[in-house]
């Protein structure tokens, strides 16, 4: 009898696997774009590398051109990537890059005197081969950025069948799997704080393309039709400058569209009708929020005007749910931390813990995401430095990519523990990208694919 039962229960355990993976869309079991397929930087894979370096589990790498702050994205056996290309820029800038902030000679806008290429690379996911690159727009950059950033800051997203890659105040261009561009849309060029330029990726839902165009002039958000480019809807926005990524959440109430600036909104995804806003008290925005079923998470990185909260936003808000001057709470906030630590990397949320990393000083800080009760803030990680990639959780454990290469693997959990480092010799600003067996990460030289 013992046996039959094991039996039966491997049987059950088998069946309720193979029925979970075979119920996900394929978009959730790609890498389609920023953070994954639901924006939390977490993937269904059932086997991703733990360990890695120089000379281990690096199945290729791929020198890629020029520069960008953009994040690969995976569909099938395809690997997709866009990047800025100028022959006065590349080297200078990688090296201004590479120099520790308190020895760089000057941090000024960089108005490039030659053209850039505006490119998108397709490759093969086995093989680092390339299969096809396409030159999206070559001339001078509309407008300046800073040393620090570059011309090709938005993550692509796809379909499976089209490719969208938006170059910020370049434009939006659509391609085709065989690279056949299918449509491009101009959606205007604005001047941006201290020349920081854009940053905010495009998102898919359910037929509809969004992208969040935020600027010191006119900013917006627009809908559009994934297969023509032609407008849904658009509306206007009073936030400046921010440099977040929209998502969509579909929580125990309803399914909606996300937007963060220095306040954060949730919109009916189809018609962009609003049906909450949440004031975040100042800062300036750069992360993305993550959520599940029944919270959404987000905050502004802390700055003179104030920002650095980290909110709770309970599913069916509607309304204005700003926390009234003095309180942590409101009708559609369930909590609400202060000085949480959160900066230029997105929240992670991973078994029922946030984990937020700092930029400038390697930290980390865990909360519970029921109650916002912190069980460790501001933890230095010894020798960490500056975290921009969002962290991932895998196998019960917390990657935290740094700037310098470094992957401090933690273990998850309400205590702080380091379990090992992996090293690569390159800088890393993007966050990876996460799929069956493997892990993707671009560095500023080179295109890596982790594999056991």
């Amino acid at each position: 009898m013992r046996f039959v039962f094991i039996f039966s229960w491997l049987l059950l355990f088998g069946a309720n696997t193979l029925f979970a993976e075979e119920s996900l869309t394929d978009f959730e079991k790609n890498w389609p774009q920023f953070r994954g397929p639901n924006s939390n930087q977490l993937s269904k894979s059932a086997s991703l590398p733990e360990e890695w370096g120089e000379n281990k589990n690096v199945l290729w790498k791929f020198e890629l051109p020029g520069s960008g702050w953009s994040s690969p994205i995976v569909w099938g056996n395809k690997v997709f990537v866009n990047t800025a290309v100028s022959d006065d820029q590349s080297t200078e800038q990688r090296t201004y890059l590479q120099t520790p902030s308190s020895k760089r000679s000057n941090a000024s806008d960089y108005d490039p005197k030659t053209e850039y290429s505006y490119e998108l690379y397709c490759l093969d996911l086995e093989t680092g081969e390339l299969l096809w690159k396409r030159v999206a727009y070559k001339g001078k950059p509309y407008l300046p950025t800073r040393w620090e950033n570059t011309h090709a800051n938005e993550t692509p997203v796809t379909d499976g069948e089209r490719i969208y890659v938006y170059f910020g105040m370049i434009g939006l261009f659509c391609y085709d799997f065989g690279g056949n561009l299918l449509w491009k849309k101009d959606l205007g060029s604005y001047p941006t704080e201290s020349t920081w330029g854009a940053a905010s990726s495009p998102v898919l839902y359910d037929d509809h393309l969004y992208v969040q165009i935020d600027n010191l002039e006119h900013s917006f958000f627009v809908a559009l039709d994934p297969e023509t480019g032609i407008e849904k809807w658009k509306i206007d926005r009073d936030d400046k400058n921010s440099f977040s990524t929209p998502i969509i959440w579909k929580n125990s109430a309803r399914i909606e569209l996300v937007v963060s600036g220095q306040s954060t909104r949730g919109y009916d995804p189809y018609t962009g009708k609003m049906l909450w806003e949440l004031n975040l008290g100042g800062g300036r925005n750069i992360t993305s929020p993550v959520a599940d079923n029944e919270f959404l998470f987000v905050g502004n990185q802390a700055r003179r005007n104030g920002g650095g909260t980290l909110f709770a936003v309970k599913a069916g808000a509607n309304g204005d749910i700003s926390p009234e001057e003095g309180e942590s709470t409101s009708s559609g906030v369930a909590w609400s931390v202060p000085d949480a630590g959160i900066s230029n990397s997105s929240p992670l949320l991973y078994n029922g813990n946030i984990y937020l990393v700092n930029e400038r000083s390697g930290f980390i800080s865990c909360y519970d995401s029921k109650s916002g009760k912190p069980y460790y803030e501001r933890t230095r990680i010894p020798n960490a430095k500056a975290f921009w990639a969002t962290p991932w959780g895998y196998n019960d454990k917390i990657f935290c990519l740094d700037d310098a290469g470094t992957t401090f693997v933690l273990k998850a959990g309400n205590d702080f523990s380091i379990l090992y480092e992996n090293k690569i010799d390159d800088m890393f600003w993007p966050s990876a990208a996460l799929v069956d067996g493997t892990i993707i990460l671009r560095g500023v030289n080179n295109l890596y694919c982790i594999r056991h």
